[in-house]
């Protein structure tokens, strides 16, 4: 065996250890069963799940495309190199140096090999202690999530907000779509803590606001995690409003309770008491699947109720606009001296660092 056969054999080995632990195989399966079903002549009778098999077969192409491009590539190298001809010598290390780089930015999605990481989001933000700072506070985090995502050309949805008396929000729910969103966004979800010379008091003192983030895999198919029908309790009742021609005439709101958690989903924000329900019961899916995941149960009647108060207190960032300006990630000790940057959508170094620390944990 030549030198720069070993070499490219060395590449494979790396390659294929990555295609491993990224369930390559599953996945490249799934997607070529998708383009079957795909094919057949009366797959677009129905709209609604022609439209989810299509979504979620472009999804999986964006992920084992580019791996099954590298893995083709290197077989094709290894067989030239195999030739051992000198003339051919330059070229091949020239291509495999190229493929060696192509590895390097897709080594990036192994970060991303947790069960829903490549799920959209849900994002929940709620002001907590400070009063009209936190509210201001919150409406600045989701101001710094869309700019986040607009920046990632992430798609943005807005399930249901509670504006506050006097500025900000008191609580905000929106959906994030784009490649590996809730794997990306997951390290959000905690208590965030603002420290800043208040604009809300007429001596402009020092305000510590907070504010909770909560971030969830967005489970919209009932197969990807099966509720009993009998453990939950649906409420229906008027919409709340401003007034105006947007107020509800008929009873559209929707709380659902899941009854052996005491979860509880109240959606009033759709026009139609259907659409409150279908959002309501894909927030409580990914609530459960969420649950699920920190508990390491099985079955959903394993589950316990969240521990709210302990959530709360989990404080994971703070962002310090005077008497100094910091943003400092307690987590993964990450830090930023232009708060400024970070609340304007700049959010990636604070996610890279807090994916390698939790690979190092």
């Amino acid at each position: 065996m030549n030198e720069l056969e070993s070499g490219i054999q060395a590449l494979q080995k790396e390659v294929d250890s990555a295609l491993t632990r990224l369930n390559f195989a599953e996945l490249d399966a799934e997607a070529r069963q998708l383009r079957e079903k795909m094919a057949a002549t009366d797959f677009w009778q129905d709209a609604e799940q022609a439209a989810r098999i299509s979504k979620r077969q472009a999804d999986l192409d964006r992920r084992v495309g580019p791996w099954r491009t590298l893995q083709h590539d290197l077989h094709e190298l290894l067989e030239l190199a195999a030739l051992d001809d000198a003339s051919l010598s330059a070229d091949i290390q020239a291509q495999q140096e190229s493929l060696a780089q192509q590895f390097e930015t897709l080594k990036g999605d192994l970060k991303f090999t947790g069960p829903h990481d490549a799920n959209a989001a849900i994002v929940s933000i709620h002001a907590g202690a400070g009063g009209t700072d936190a509210q201001d506070w919150a409406e600045m985090l989701l101001r710094m999530y869309v700019r986040f995502a607009e920046k990632n050309s992430w798609k943005v949805t807005m399930v249901d907000e509670s504006a506050g008396e006097e500025a900000g929000i008191k609580s905000v729910t929106f959906e994030v779509d784009g490649d590996f969103a809730y794997g990306k966004l997951k390290g959000e979800h905690g208590v965030h803590r603002l420290v800043r010379l208040s604009p809300f008091n007429a001596d402009h003192l020092r305000q510590t606001s907070f504010a909770k983030v909560e971030v969830l895999p967005k489970i919209d198919q009932p197969e990807e995690l099966e509720i009993d029908e009998k453990e939950l309790k649906v409420d229906v009742f008027r919409s709340g409003g401003h007034g105006g021609q947007s107020v509800n005439t008929t009873d559209s709101a929707v709380r659902i309770t899941h009854l052996p958690t005491n979860i509880v989903v109240t959606i009033q924000n759709e026009r139609s008491q259907l659409q409150n329900k279908e959002t309501a019961m894909t927030i409580l899916r990914s609530r459960l699947a969420q649950l699920q995941l920190e508990q390491h149960a099985e079955r959903i009647s394993e589950l316990k109720g969240p521990n709210e108060q302990a959530a709360w207190g989990n404080q994971i960032r703070s962002y310090v606009l005077h008497p100094y300006k910091q943003v400092k990630d307690l987590r993964t000790r990450h830090e930023s001296s232009d708060p400024d940057a970070v609340l304007g959508g700049s959010l990636d170094e604070f996610i890279d660092a807090y994916l390698e620390h939790t690979l190092q944990v």
